[in-house]
């Protein structure tokens, strides 16, 4: 043991232990400090005590006198730290060496601590009383060193506390801001969203980042989480109005289609084809401009309408079946009439040409219609019948046209009244005027001659 003035005192069969860590030691879980081994007891004595080395070399920083009075050398001179009475200088020496690595091991500690972010108002005590210890700390070693380690955590203490500090700044201004634009989606949410279900998501997720960001001012966060709850609440009404407003809607909807369906069913015994299949498709249309009833009766509904649908259409899908049996059978007889028709030559004569075509097409209407696709083909071929027919009938008329003869004599009259003029002319000494009257006796000789071949070849 060692007394109050660093006196160490031989204890049976074990070398003196460490005095304990000053103010500001190793926490709680740090390494221990480099622990003195203990000597064989009595029974087991070897002839020499064993000495346990220190980890630094405590001969460079002091000594222990032949008397036991232990020294250590720093910048102001050297200086008494204890006196050591439980064997020879060598293991004094070692003993106060050990005592000074337990020293260094806590300033290392420290300066660990420091390097991890550790708090660093706690660091920064805890150097400054293991500082205040050096002077009178009954050690040998480097306390120069470790006051120059302690000066400089004491410094960088005062470094990380004002950079923890600004990081704590950052991090509450980061958060608060991340929180204001929470509370700012949230808000938007609330007035603009229709997207119930995504909205109502969102809403939650918002609140699970919202509850795992700390670090807010708590008066900010208070008003901050103020915001964000009024949004919910109002998203939350505004989404219960709707649904509302929903059902009211699917009520008056059933009711609608209720009636459009005994419409329906009141026309599907129609026989009027054309004009009940215009109103089933005004009927379908009111539909679906009526907008959803609730889902088991809108789907029952449905069945009902639909059915009704089904029974008109099927029975206007027979008739029209029958009807096109009609047109195909007219087709095939009109086929036949033109055949026998197809020898109408008006070369063969004119007068018995046209009664066989008036025959022809008073057979042609007394068979009615033909189906739609075979319309064009039929009407062709009687057309083309028609036409040689009616082409005769204009040459002949063309050929006795009273009209077309006298306008030929006419353009006659006009050029004999030109060369009128061009001998006037001549004879008057007007070159001019007489090419000038020639050349339109030219013209209207060639209309007369024109008009003359057209009556000559009808």
């Amino acid at each position: 043991m060692t007394d109050s003035n660093g006196t160490a005192k031989a204890t049976p069969g074990a070398t003196p232990r460490p005095s304990a860590p000053k103010p500001g030691g190793p926490t709680p879980g740090a390494p221990k400090p480099h622990a003195v081994k203990p000597t064989p007891g009595p029974a087991q004595q070897h002839p020499h005590p064993v000495v346990v080395p220190s980890v630094s070399d405590p001969s460079a920083w002091g000594r222990v006198d032949e008397d036991g009075t232990a020294w250590v050398k720093t910048a102001d001179g050297e200086r008494v730290v204890g006196s050591w009475q439980a064997g020879d200088a060598a293991e004094g020496l070692a003993h106060f060496g050990r005592r000074y690595d337990d020293l260094a091991t806590e300033v290392a500690l420290l300066e660990a601590r420091l390097a991890a972010g550790a708090d660093a108002r706690k660091t920064r005590a805890a150097a400054t009383a293991l500082a205040e210890s050096l002077p009178t700390a009954a050690v040998i070693g480097d306390i120069d060193g470790l006051t120059t380690r302690l000066a400089a955590i004491a410094e960088h203490s005062e470094e990380a506390a004002a950079h923890a500090k600004e990081e704590k700044d950052r991090a509450r201004h980061e958060h608060t801001e991340r929180k204001e634009a929470l509370a700012a989606e949230a808000e938007k949410i609330a007035a603009e969203s229709t997207q119930w279900k995504a909205a109502g998501d969102r809403l939650r997720e918002i609140l699970d980042e919202w509850k795992s960001i700390r670090g807010v001012d708590r008066k900010v966060d208070d008003a901050l989480w103020k915001r964000y709850s009024k949004a919910r609440e109002a998203f939350n009404r505004r989404r219960g109005a709707h649904f509302a407003e929903l059902d009211r809607e699917r009520a008056a909807a059933k009711t609608r289609k209720e009636e459009l369906c005994g419409r329906a069913e009141e026309l599907s015994g129609s026989t009027d084809w054309v004009g009940t299949a215009g109103v089933f498709r005004d009927l379908l249309t009111e539909w679906k401009a009526a907008g959803r009833a609730p889902r088991e009766a809108d789907e029952a509904l449905w069945r009902r309408f639909k059915s009704a649908q089904d029974v008109f259409f099927a029975a206007r899908n027979t008739a029209v079946a029958e009807r096109d049996n009609e047109f195909e059978h007219n087709a095939a007889a009109k086929e036949e009439l033109l055949a026998a028709y197809e020898h109408i030559d008006p070369a063969n004569g004119l007068d018995a040409a046209r009664a066989a075509l008036r025959e022809l097409q008073d057979k042609w209407d007394a068979l009615g219609k033909v189906p739609r696709e075979r319309i064009q083909e039929l009407e062709g071929k009687l057309r083309t019948i028609e036409k040689r027919v009616r082409d005769a009938v204009d040459a002949q008329w063309r050929r006795t046209d009273p009209e077309a003869m006298a306008r030929a004599a006419q353009f006659r009259e006009r050029v004999a009244q030109f060369e009128e003029q061009a001998a006037k002319a001549t004879a008057a000494g007007n070159k001019r005027d007489a090419e000038k009257a020639l050349e339109q006796a030219k013209q209207w000789r060639e209309w007369a001659e024109a008009a003359e071949g057209a009556v000559s070849n009808r």
